[in-house]
């Protein structure tokens, strides 16, 4: 999981929107991220990503335009799913 926290007024996050959605698409493309979405209230986003690289996963948030320019940060939370809800299947 990744947790996004704005660091900088909400103007500033949204002259990146566009560039963070482009990044966004290819972690979706690529079967790294699941879900993801805003806080509410809008203080940053969330996103449940899959890998069992930690690295790699770091590396690649990183390059999270928001987080590349410094309008946001990035915390990796790394969990196992042990549970989850009918229809919601584990994925692999």
């Amino acid at each position: 999981m990744l947790i996004l926290s704005y660091v900088k007024p909400v103007e500033e996050v949204d002259a990146h929107m566009r560039d963070h959605m482009r990044w966004l698409n290819e972690g979706y493309a690529d079967g790294r991220f699941v879900v993801s979405g805003r806080q509410v209230p809008r203080t940053g986003g969330v996103i449940l990503a899959r890998g069992d690289d930690r690295e790699e996963i770091e590396a690649f948030a990183a390059q999270d335009p928001f987080v590349a320019s410094g309008v946001a940060t990035v915390q990796v939370i790394q969990f196992r799913a042990s549970q989850t809800a009918d229809g919601f299947e584990a994925l692999e």
